[in-house]
């Protein structure tokens, strides 16, 4: 039995990266729909991600309604050259807790814009169709996507909640340069996208990559195999993640510095074969 080894970086929208990035959604207060209770711990701490060394942060023009952009501009701009930002557009929150896709041309246009503006730069690093409207047809959507970087207002594009399919679709009118999932050890519905990315070569980028239910209580697989490496539940299951395949780069959330730190700590891990084995099967029978 030995170490998995597992590559600590990967190759994202032309930049080299570490694998555990960080999701900007926490960079606001829950349910997300407007700017944080209290802005400046936001503030430290899209610094101390920076600080961490994770240089792969994922945000959305929707998340606090454009304020965890505006955090990460008046937090980190002007931006380190190798630090990477990705953001999404294509889906609104009209109200609390309501998520909809609307992929009108002239909508993605004008968000684009937004997070250009909110952002503070001239080209988004890797911009999202956040999610698939399906009153809109999908080449319209992936279309203006192109157009939009042929202007030099995106530099790279990727995809939100998608099929093998629909990845085909987009690649025959743009390079789709990431794949954005839910994706973790229990939440595996979309275990042929991971397959379809790691023999295409995308990044696979999980959203909501930790697990929780039984696996990660006292008893359940995941405890064991913290206790046995010296981690934290959550350290395993990124763990797991970067050993399922090297193009898969989680983006772990968080509001809390502690739980930032111990998230990009997790990079370090290595779990043997056997682990491994054992975490996939228990994830593959809650799924």
């Amino acid at each position: 039995m030995h170490d998995t080894d597992t590559a600590k970086t990967v190759q994202l929208a032309g930049k080299t990266v570490s694998r555990i990035g960080y999701g900007g959604m926490r960079l606001t207060d829950h349910p997300f729909w407007g700017p944080p209770a209290d802005r400046e711990h936001s503030i430290r701490l899209a610094r101390r991600v920076v600080d961490v060394g994770v240089d792969h942060i994922d945000t959305a023009d929707s998340y606090g309604l454009g304020a965890s952009e505006d955090i990460l501009r008046e937090a980190l701009h002007p931006y380190p050259d190798h630090l990477l930002i990705a953001t999404k557009i294509g889906q609104v929150q009209p109200r609390p807790r309501e998520w909809v896709p609307v992929g009108h041309p002239a909508l993605l246009r004008h968000q684009c814009e937004m997070s250009l503006r909110r952002l503070g730069v001239d080209r988004i690093d890797l911009l999202y169709l956040h999610r698939v409207d399906p009153e809109v047809p999908f080449a319209d959507q992936v279309g203006t996507m192109k157009d939009l970087r042929d202007e030099g207002k995106i530099a790279h594009f990727g995809l939100s909640e998608v099929s093998p399919d629909q990845i085909d679709q987009a690649r025959a009118i743009i390079d789709v340069a990431a794949v954005q999932n839910i994706y973790n050890l229990t939440t595996r519905h979309w275990d042929h996208v991971v397959e379809y990315c790691t023999r295409e070569g995308i990044p696979f980028v999980p959203w909501f990559p930790v697990m929780n239910g039984d696996l990660a209580q006292p008893g359940g697989i995941a405890a064991e195999v913290a206790a046995e490496i010296g981690a934290t539940t959550t350290q395993v299951a990124l763990a797991w993640l970067l050993a399922r395949s090297e193009m898969i780069c989680p983006i772990p959330g968080t509001s809390s510095i502690a739980h930032l730190e111990e998230n990009a700590a997790a990079a370090e891990l290595r779990l043997t074969d056997q682990q491994i084995a054992s975490l996939t099967e228990a994830g593959s029978s809650t799924t």
